[in-house]
């Protein structure tokens, strides 16, 4: 198994098309479909079934798939460290989705500034030495290093706030309870804005419902309703108002696991971020 392998598997997993993928990887299909054979014949199962519009992955394929991420990164990393001048640092630094463009160009703007020998390589999700997430996305042997706390707001196009509402005043239970609303089932949000609407009742029985934080913040730009989401991630064109009560709130911060402190590149960020906080 070679990063060759992997990365022909990965290109396929993704984009579920032999056609497709040979095309992102600048091969032809016969040379693409060989290589995920011989991957293929030496784990001794099978990764992928050909359809006629496309492939679909096996078990075994969606149990390789973070795997091969994981190893891929981890040979980018050792290729950095051998191709960077001595006095640059690799760093890896994975960022997790609905984390605000802002809060993202802060750090960035940190390591410019307090560690100009810091080399960056950025990539999506759950990847690298460390990670920009909320606290809620910690896993269990992680440790956590908070840069920034917001409070949930009621986000609404400016035309569409609650009747008799400035952008000043507070929005409680009752008014959003009759409110068409956009929500996040799979978020943690999601059930503390259960509990400040006292169960929610019809206000989300019949509400729309989006994948991520930023998905809800389109959906409530294209008019679809109103939806909780923390202020970083506002447009010009929405309004926000306050929550009564005990609004709900979210930590922005780095994960990382303890073994990663014994690389210097992470071990001087911490440091000059408790020297110099954002």
């Amino acid at each position: 198994m070679d990063a060759r392998q992997l990365k022909a598997f990965v290109a396929v997993f993704e984009e579920r098309n032999i056609t497709r993928a040979a095309e992102r990887l600048c091969l032809t299909q016969p040379t693409l479909s060989v290589t995920i054979r011989q991957l293929e014949e030496e784990l001794g199962c099978s990764l992928f079934t050909r359809e006629a519009r496309g492939v679909l992955v096996s078990d075994a394929a969606r149990r390789l798939y973070p795997q091969a991420q994981h190893l891929l990164a981890q040979m980018t990393q050792l290729k950095a460290q051998f191709l960077a001048p001595q006095d640059c640092l690799p760093l890896t630094l994975g960022v997790e989705a609905d984390i605000a463009s802002a809060h993202l160009a802060a750090l960035l703007r940190h390591c410019t500034r307090q560690l100009p020998q810091l080399l960056l390589e950025i990539l999506p999700g759950c990847t690298g030495d460390l990670r920009l997430a909320s606290e809620e996305l910690r896993c269990e042997d992680e440790l956590f290093f908070p840069l920034w706390e917001e409070s949930f707001v009621l986000a609404a196009l400016a035309d569409a706030t609650p009747e008799n509402a400035s952008a000043a005043d507070e929005t409680n239970a009752l008014q959003a309870a009759q409110l068409d609303w956009i929500i996040c089932p799979q978020h943690p949000s999601h059930q503390r804005l259960l509990a400040w609407l006292g169960g929610g009742g019809n206000a989300i029985a019949t509400a729309h419902q989006a994948g991520s934080l930023q998905l809800a913040r389109d959906m409530v730009l294209a008019g679809l309703g109103v939806a909780l989401l923390p202020p970083s991630l506002l447009t010009g064109e929405l309004r926000s108002q306050r929550l009564s009560g005990a609004a709900p709130s979210r930590r922005i911060g780095l994960c990382y696991a303890a073994n990663a402190l014994q690389r210097p590149a992470l071990a001087m960020l911490l440091e000059s971020l408790r020297e110099q906080p954002l």
